[in-house]
């Protein structure tokens, strides 16, 4: 339901946010001093990006644009720039009368070391033991994207992203090295600002983020003990910086089109396929046709042949829809006090009609010097969301899915009357209606609104020279209601009254940690870091629902309930958890070049068994910086060589809370005459539960060569799952089938490399980079509750993957002169063939095989970034290769009876004698064996996203009173090259299990923006 104010709204919070950005720049503006302009570019003139200018002696300072320019306001007793880099060597320049300047800055291989966050603090990379990947804001702001788990995909080598379909909000599935668990949670750890969430990052707006470290090995991971299993995805966002305070406004518009269209039946081809479904039963007769069709088809179809009527009832469903974001930021400070404030809007509409998600953040985050000892910040979001069209991320259910509909609608019926109005029933079949009736306004609503409010509180106290004790709170708090409309008028109902449910839930989850670090440098060789962790975390979860038939009227939606005709079972549920954690680590390296990480983390949890509430997860990891040997140290190529192995434990604590105890189910009984409700033990508890854990052992190789033309990383791994939480079968004369225990294991193995270039670099300002990521990983099932068997009713198979496809195999369709070979298997031609495995003239379920897996045989991503001149272009490809995958559009849409419209398929028929699909039959609406149709290769290769911009020259900028500014345009996933879409009429591979029915199309979106500063 809107109000008149809903749509005032965004545009009120953008006009207060520009309203601050205007304040702030007219303060900025009014600074006394002397304007200094100039730019800074590498020994070859290619400019340098994010190079800190600052004036000596003050706070005063800025950094370069994209294109290597700045200007400040120095103030007149300014006498020198300090100027600043990560892999250069800083200059101090001196300023006298001038003020413009070009300042060449030198290379210092001795500091390429990026210093990357690592769990409860920061490494430099050439002293890092563990497997660590790192996604940059550069590369997570080329792509318009609301969830930030999306910048992962084809970025960080060893992490699997899927998204199945292009619905605003939708979420992503995220694996790291591969699925280790079958009931537990494959889930990675997120880590905000040093905070673990339970309540995940969907909620983050992507441009408030610095850069997102994944940890894979359990030399990076086992710091998080029984949460680290399936990975850590550190996200830390941007924080000001003491110098000028710099104004920000960076927005993008677009829209967004179906790429391409689901392959259905016209009304002439249906009314053939028909026709088909009784020509293979003696049921039509094709000496007289015309009477053979007013026999065979309705008056409204007959009227739909005879004017040769085809509706197209997806485009009915489908749109162009737009998307937009707006940003605004504040960032700057002093010596003392540091802040970044920002707000931004965010619309995506989707391309199916009455699908939006649209998003309001706004984030703040201070940092303070107390003295010399004591540092205080925080880092608080607040969001506010509106989700129409999805599943509720916390209760699932209720999508709005009316595609599938639309693509089973008889197109020979008639949608809309002479006067344009929808009829609701386009021909007499009463369980089919009108597609276009689903997105009437009202008709259907799946409405999420989402508060959350997030914060990252410490306090800093620097005891004595090297030891520092750190105190960590993250409260955070999300409210939630999800509601949902049918009304009458829709397949669902089809005129019978209309239903709504509402659903509310809120969590409340806070982490309360206590750090105690020790950094000491001994003789100039001895390096010595301690860190000692005690946590607390807390977790929080209650909801309610009702769910009701007959609303009084249509228009109260799900807002007044009580009023409805019968009301269903309401509920409501409480869920807490409690993890308590104490945890060592010992960084130790000598002269820089051989290091020795030790960890061990013991984790004690609420929802294991009273037997087992706690558990120890150790690590060792070694590292050896070879490049500063001796023997290397004069090697002119080689800027950096080092070699890291490491082998630890780690835990998955994912299951919900209460699976140890046994549970009361109610139950009805006759109390005498009369009825009574009673409590029975629903499930049986098992006070052994433990953890699952992982054993991990990595080897990883990490270069650097010709002075960072060439660079990256190595990963060869194995990670071993015991202890998997599996349910073990009873006799079912115990009166239960089922208990979960420990039992089975599981093995993942792969490699991964990430590859950097520099291809070109000229002295004309031309630079080409090229980054790569490649992913190979292998998994399987060793063991199951019954120990190396397989689990064939469950679809588990020893050395398969978790999820393999089970089935028959599909050869062919059963041809004419084949028809006594096929009467021996009970079938006849126009039928499915599959083949007899054993060779035993019959076929049973031994015939069975495996098929195929949704795991890849490898997957990676490729990025080309282009500037010259104060252009920039870049492009990037992802792909995913080798698996297979299951597609319901290929047996919902894939009838025989023709009562349904279906895919545009080449079907048998004894003129067409294809071994593609079977004969149409109205005997049999679902073909035998037609779940064989139903599997693909999944191999696709995206073109993800293309970027072209243009930052412009400095005199430029300065006339526009700014200090840089950025145009671009931006097209994502122009380009999809799958066999499943191009050959079999498929819409999108990229799933992580199945293509579901009602799934819509994917998208390709274009966009327009520009990134402007103060």
């Amino acid at each position: 339901m809107t109000t008149p104010y809903t749509n005032c709204l965004p545009k009120a919070i953008l006009l207060l946010l520009l309203l601050l950005a205007a304040t702030v720049t007219r303060l900025v503006a009014q600074q006394p001093g002397n304007a200094i302009s100039g730019k800074i570019v590498d020994a070859k003139g290619s400019a340098l990006p994010g190079v800190t200018v600052q004036v000596k002696g003050t706070t005063t300072g800025t950094s370069t644009g994209p294109d290597g320019t700045f200007t400040l306001q120095a103030p007149p007793t300014a006498t020198e720039l300090v100027v600043s880099s990560i892999g250069y060597t800083p200059q101090t320049v001196t300023i006298g009368s001038r003020r413009q300047f070009s300042v060449t800055l030198q290379e210092d291989v001795k500091s390429l070391d990026d210093v990357v966050v690592v769990g409860y603090g920061t490494q430099k990379k050439s002293q890092t033991t563990g497997a660590i990947s790192s996604v940059t804001s550069r590369e997570i702001s080329e792509l318009p994207i609301a969830d930030p788990r999306r910048a992962l995909q084809g970025r960080a080598a060893g992490v699997d992203v899927t998204q199945a379909g292009s619905r605003p909000g939708q979420g992503v599935t995220v694996r790291i090295r591969g699925r280790r668990s079958i009931n537990a949670s494959n889930e990675p750890l997120y880590v905000v600002d040093g905070i673990p969430l339970a309540a995940g990052i969907d909620d983050i707006n992507p441009n408030d983020i610095a850069s997102m470290e994944v940890l894979k090995d359990a030399s990076a991971t086992a710091i998080y003990g029984s949460r680290g299993a399936n990975g850590v995805v550190l996200v830390t966002t941007r924080r000001g910086t003491a110098g000028k305070t710099v104004v920000s406004y960076d927005a993008y518009g677009g829209f967004s089109q179906a790429l391409g269209r689901v392959d259905i039946m016209n009304g002439a081809e249906f009314a053939e396929m028909k026709r088909e479904s009784r020509r293979a039963v003696g049921n039509y007769d094709d000496s007289d046709p015309a009477a053979a069709d007013r026999r065979l088809f309705s008056a409204v179809e007959l009227e739909g042949i005879e004017q040769g009527r085809s509706i197209d009832y997806p485009s009915m469903l489908l749109r162009t829809a737009g998307i937009q974001s707006h940003q605004v930021g504040v960032r700057g400070g002093s010596e003392k006090t540091q802040f970044a404030v920002s707000g931004n809007f965010f619309k995506e509409n989707g391309i199916l009609k009455t699908t939006d998600f649209t998003r309001f953040t706004f984030r703040i985050n201070l940092d303070h010097q107390i003295n010399d000892h004591f540092q205080v910040g925080t880092s608080t979001l607040g969001v506010y969301s509106l989700n129409n069209g999805n599943d509720s991320p916390v209760y699932g259910g209720g999508r709005f899915s009316p595609f599938g509909g639309a693509l089973n609608e008889n197109p020979l019926g008639k949608p809309y009357d002479e006067n344009g109005n929808l009829i609701f029933l386009p021909t007499p079949d009463g369980l089919r209606s009108n597609p276009a009736a689903e997105v009437v306004p009202g008709a259907n609503i799946v409405e999420t609104r989402t508060m959350r409010l997030f914060n990252s509180i410490y306090a800093n106290w620097k005891i004595t020279d090297g030891l520092q004790y750190r105190l960590n709170f993250g409260p955070d708090l999300t409210n939630e209601r999800f509601g949902s409309f049918t009304g009458s008028k829709t397949n669902a109902r089809r005129l019978a009254p209309a239903t709504a449910r509402t659903e509310y839930g809120q969590r409340f989850n806070y982490t309360l940690e206590n750090i105690l670090t020790y950094n000491k440098t001994f003789k100039d060789v001895h390096t010595l870091g301690v860190t000692a962790l005690h946590s607390i975390q807390r977790d929080r979860y209650e909801r309610a629902f009702i769910d009701v038939n007959g609303v009084a009227a249509e228009t109260q939606e799900f807002y007044n309930l009580g009023q409805a005709s019968t009301f269903n079972t309401p509920g409501t549920d409480l869920r807490t958890w409690t993890l308590q954690s104490f945890m060592g680590r010992v960084n130790y390296d000598f002269k820089g070049r051989y290091l020795l990480t030790l960890t061990g983390r013991y984790d004690g949890s609420s929802r294991f068994g009273a037997n087992n509430k706690y558990g120890f997860f150790p690590s060792v990891a070694l590292g050896w910086n070879a490049s500063d040997e001796a023997f290397l140290k004069n090697v002119s190529w080689l800027d950096q060589l080092k070699v890291r192995a490491s082998y630890g434990v780690i835990g998955n604590t994912g299951i919900d809370p209460y699976q140890t105890q046994s549970l009361l189910s109610r139950t009805t009984y006759a109390f005498g005459n009369n009825p009574a409700y009673g409590y029975r033990v629903g499930s049986l508890g098992n006070s052994d539960l433990r953890w699952e854990t992982t054993a991990t052992g990595n080897i990883g190789l990490d270069f650097s060569l010709w002075k960072g033309r060439l660079s990256g990383s190595l990963e060869a791994y194995q990670a071993n799952t015991s202890d998997l939480l599996l349910y073990d079968q009873l006799p079912i004369s115990n009166g239960f089938t089922q208990v979960l225990r420990n039992v089975g294991r599981t093995r993942n193995r792969g490699l991964e490399a990430t590859v950097s270039t520099v291809n070109l670099n000229t002295a004309g300002g031309f630079r080409w980079s090229t980054d790569v990521q490649f992913t190979r990983n292998r998994e399987a099932i060793l063991e199951l509750f019954n120990g190396k068997v397989d689990d064939v009713g469950s679809g588990r198979f020893i050395g398969q993957p978790i999820t393999a496809y089970f089935d028959y195999e599909k050869i062919g369709i059963w041809q004419t002169d084949e028809a006594d070979q096929a009467k021996g298997f009970g079938q006849a031609p126009g039928q499915i063939k599959v083949k007899d495995q054993n060779g035993d003239g019959r076929i049973d379920a031994n015939d069975r095989v495996i098929l195929g897996s949704q795991v890849p045989k490898w997957s990676g991503g490729i990025t080309n970034r282009f500037e010259f001149k104060g252009f920039d272009f870049s492009f990037f490809v992802y792909a995913r290769v080798g698996s297979m995958i299951r597609s319901e559009f290929h047996t919902a849409y894939n009838r025989l009876a023709g009562r349904y419209n279906n895919l545009d398929i080449d079907y048998w028929t004894p003129n067409n004698p294809t071994n593609d699909f079977p004969r149409p039959n109205v005997n049999q609406e679902e073909p035998i064996y037609g779940s064989t149709l139903q599997y693909f290769d999944g191999t696709f290769v995206k073109v993800r996203n293309i970027n072209l911009g243009y930052n412009f020259t400095p005199a430029v900028v300065q006339r526009l009173h700014l200090s840089g500014l950025r145009l671009y345009t931006s097209i994502q996933q122009p380009f999809i090259f799958a066999p499943y879409r191009s050959k079999y009429k498929g819409i999108d591979p990229e799933v992580d299990d199945q293509v579901n029915a009602g799934q819509v199309p994917s998208v390709r979106q274009i966009t327009f923006g520009l990134n402007a500063k103060l």
